[in-house]
């Protein structure tokens, strides 16, 4: 892509500038970029002189985008996905056992299924090459929407996406999450009114992680007050030491609780009444499932599924609930 004067806008430049328009923040940006602020500043102070106009401007700290920069937001989205598109078409014709395939996780999802899945593919499809990606909700839409992974593994439904034309989902499992507590009086119970769960403090995942988003709706719905959350980690394991260690209750997935079942003995499961309940799934741009080696590796996923153990444990567990 190039202006009236014959500079070319580099894909690089243009990765830095669609990170900045996300953030609007040229410290986090940097960050997440791995790069320096002056080195991001320097790259956008370029992207302008290409075209000739100011991308940014500032309203007191606050950075808002030029009309230039819409414009320039819009045409990299276009670029982007006709790029993807064309890549798809690509993919489409090379076979199943050859090429990459890059995997975007959730961080708070229980992975060690997914990783005991690589090898059992890897030692039938050597010639693939897969990559794991642990990102947060955030960056999986973005590198979802930017063709930069091939699959997201995610929970749904997912409010915070409005538009889900583009996207295609298949259901792993389903889920629900459990809540993790110390009261003795309370051992036997099978299921805990949500009332029940207030009276005790909280930790759980950060306030923009998914499974915290569904907590708070899920109580907002049943018009109650949230839980009083002392502390916040990103990993399931994090959360459950620090509750069983600290003494506080927590709400993990019926799937960790389950992996976990012989190290998670120092605290009580019980359902949530009502239950707070949500899907595993595989997300993708439409047309991926399309390619050879990915439209493999979900039959492969569902066949290695079929004969894992957890799953039908886990399905009783819900079902029994």
């Amino acid at each position: 892509m190039k202006n009236t004067k014959g500079s070319f806008l580099p894909s690089k430049a243009l990765d830095y500038f669609l990170q900045l328009t996300e953030t609007m923040n040229y410290t986090q940006a940097a960050q997440i970029l791995g790069i320096s602020q002056p080195a991001l500043t320097q790259q956008i102070k370029k992207l302008e002189h290409s075209v000739g106009a100011p991308l940014f401007y500032n309203v007191g700290k606050k950075l808002h985008l030029s009309d230039a920069g819409y414009t320039l937001l819009d045409a990299t989205h276009q670029i982007y996905e006709t790029v993807s598109s064309a890549t798809d078409q690509i993919q489409r014709s090379t076979e199943m056992n050859q090429g990459s395939i890059d995997i975007g996780v959730l961080s708070s999802i229980e992975n060690d299924v997914f990783t005991d899945f690589a090898v059992k593919y890897y030692q039938k499809h050597s010639e693939v090459n897969i990559s794991f990606h642990v990102l947060t909700r955030k960056e999986l839409w973005q590198k979802l929407e930017d063709n930069r992974i091939d699959l997201g593994i995610m929970y749904l439904p997912d409010s915070s996406i409005k538009n889900w034309k583009p996207y295609e989902s298949k259901k792993i499992i389903s889920d629900e999450l459990k809540y993790l507590h110390h009261n003795d009086n309370l051992k036997k119970s099978v299921k805990i009114s949500l009332k029940k769960t207030l009276k005790d403090d909280w930790v759980t995942y950060p306030k923009d992680y998914y499974l915290s988003n569904i907590i708070n709706e899920f109580y907002k719905k049943q018009m109650i007050d949230s839980p009083n959350e002392v502390a916040h980690f990103t990993k399931s394991d994090s959360i459950y030491r620090f509750a069983s260690e600290v003494g506080v209750s927590t709400a993990l997935p019926a799937s960790y609780v389950q992996a976990n079942n012989n190290g998670i003995k120092k605290m009580h499961t019980a359902s949530f009444d009502p239950k707070i309940q949500f899907e595993l799934s595989f997300v993708y741009r439409k047309g991926k499932e399309k390619i050879p080696r990915i439209e493999n590796l979900l039959n492969e996923f569902d066949n290695y599924l079929a004969k894992k153990d957890y799953v039908s444990r886990l399905t009783e567990l819900s079902e029994k609930a």
